[in-house]
């Protein structure tokens, strides 16, 4: 089967003063998000999963509108931020070089709700779920930079710290997964969607 790992389209900053911040997508998410399902238009998708977090659904839901699918949610591909009451895109923290940042850079893990191995433990256990039952087919999973990166290292072999990548906003990370349990990368940030629009892609490129 192939498994489409996608992150989400860039968010609002977002505080709050108690709970989790969890922010909607930006009028330049919505747009990117827009164009992702475009993109994929004309590629079968036989299930659409989407992490618990507004930013990932609200993604997902152009890609699964224009097929009649209805997104199933999945509590184990959430980011290891859900409950924190602030969210700002990496790009500010990049751009103030603040510790957060510096931090990430360094492979040290900001939250300590979950350890590292107990993030990755969650999202590979949900993410191999999802490959069990789709034998055959084409999935996509709309998530999270830490879950996309977090898997990608665990088919490599990677200790987490040395694990961390940037996916940009609304890439595709493409792995083909086999019934005997291989676990191929086909590629990873796939972002041409995004090309000659205008609008943000990440820390390094603009489309």
């Amino acid at each position: 089967m192939e498994l489409l790992l996608i992150r989400h389209a860039l968010p609002v900053r977002h505080i709050v003063e108690g709970g989790a911040a969890d922010p909607p997508l930006s009028d330049a998410g919505r747009a990117q998000a827009q164009h992702l399902a475009d993109y994929l238009a004309h590629e079968e998708l036989h299930a659409i999963y989407t992490s618990p977090m507004r930013r990932a659904i609200e993604t997902a839901e152009p890609l699964a509108a224009g097929r009649g699918i209805v997104a199933g949610i999945v509590d184990e591909v959430a980011e290891w931020d859900r409950n924190e009451s602030e969210y700002v895109p990496m790009e500010e923290l990049r751009a103030a070089n603040d510790p957060r940042w510096q931090a990430m850079l360094r492979g040290e893990w900001l939250v300590h709700e979950e350890t590292p191995e107990e993030f990755v433990g969650r999202l590979v256990g949900a993410l191999e779920g999802i490959i069990a039952a789709h034998s055959g087919q084409r999935v996509a999973v709309v998530c999270h930079g830490g879950v996309i990166y977090g898997y990608l290292g665990h088919v490599l072999g990677l200790p987490v710290a040395q694990a961390f990548f940037y996916p940009n906003y609304t890439s595709i990370h493409r792995v083909a997964a086999a019934r005997s349990g291989e676990r191929s990368i086909v590629t990873i940030n796939e972002t041409s969607h995004l090309r000659r629009t205008g609008l943000p892609m990440g820390l390094f490129q603009e489309g």
